[in-house]
């Protein structure tokens, strides 16, 4: 669904290109994630995939046709959660959501009402959305980012400022997104986000792609190969994954106390990025 061939952007003011010839491409219905410390060239990525850059290089081809082709009808095939909620603050929540609706063929829109449901947010649909929350609006960005049924969806820290329960509920409504074939780019420094929903990630560092793999490819292959035992009494061993229904010592060592936690020792999202780039995802 979406082909990158050597791009390359340079802000006008910058001695140097934010985007480094990235080659990547996400097929239709999978979830892809740009994984990475701010500043590392995510958004920008993004930004020049759904038209608001112009002016780079390479070749970007969207449903088999050059992005330079597409007309306005390209933003009907796509659907944008930015980073930072930008709604019209005066209006209510629904009037927000019928506005961008007007921009839209007519019968294009989900009904309101129902998207408003979808985040938990029906009670407030007619507050204006200054009396909302941080929280409220990221939900609100995302309910607009899908409310006319586009093919590709682009969301930019899709969890940023919402708590644990609502974070879940969005990783869901992402994954029931994929469910019904839309193709997704995530990106993120959050490692717990683009392991819960990316089909594949991409490290990117300094505006370079430095590896793109799966999540669970990416953990096994810089992990151990190893678990670790921790017995009811304090005792912990850890034990190589080969041959560990015949491991004696094993046996043995799960025969002293009842078994309290078995671990493998894969490594996490954020210590293959640090192993590969050398950098950390924080902020």
């Amino acid at each position: 669904m979406i082909q990158v061939e050597n791009l390359v952007f340079q802000y006008p003011k910058n001695d140097t290109p934010t985007l480094k010839s990235l080659n990547f491409e996400i097929s239709r219905g999978e979830v892809f994630g740009f994984l990475g410390p701010s500043g590392a060239g995510k958004s920008t990525a993004q930004k020049v995939l759904y038209k608001t850059l112009s002016g780079y290089e390479g070749n970007i081809k969207i449903d088999g046709k050059d992005l330079t082709d597409w007309d306005s009808t390209y933003f009907e095939k796509i659907g944008v959660g930015f980073e930072l909620p930008n709604h019209y603050l005066k209006l209510t929540g629904k009037e927000n959501l019928e506005l961008f609706a007007s921009f839209y063929p007519d019968g294009k829109a989900k009904k309101v009402e129902t998207l408003f449901e979808m985040v938990d947010m029906f009670d407030a649909i007619n507050q204006p959305v200054e009396a909302y929350s941080k929280g409220m609006k990221m939900r609100l960005n995302f309910i607009r980012a899908i409310q006319h049924d586009p093919d590709i969806l682009f969301f930019d820290e899709p969890t940023s400022g919402l708590d644990p329960v609502n974070a879940h509920k969005i990783k869901q409504h992402i994954l029931d997104l994929k469910e019904q074939g839309k193709t997704i780019f995530v990106t993120t420094h959050n490692m717990n986000t683009a392991d819960e929903l990316c089909d594949r990630v991409a490290f990117i560092v300094d505006g370079k792609l430095e590896a793109t793999d799966a999540p669970k490819t990416l953990k096994a292959q810089y992990g151990k190969k190893a678990i670790n035992v921790l017995l009811q009494d304090g005792q912990t061993e850890e034990f190589p994954l080969t041959g560990l229904g015949n491991n004696e010592v094993f046996l043995a060592f799960i025969k002293q106390a009842e078994v309290k936690k078995i671990h493998t020792m894969e490594a996490s999202l954020e210590e293959v990025f640090i192993k590969i780039t050398g950098q950390s995802l924080q902020v």
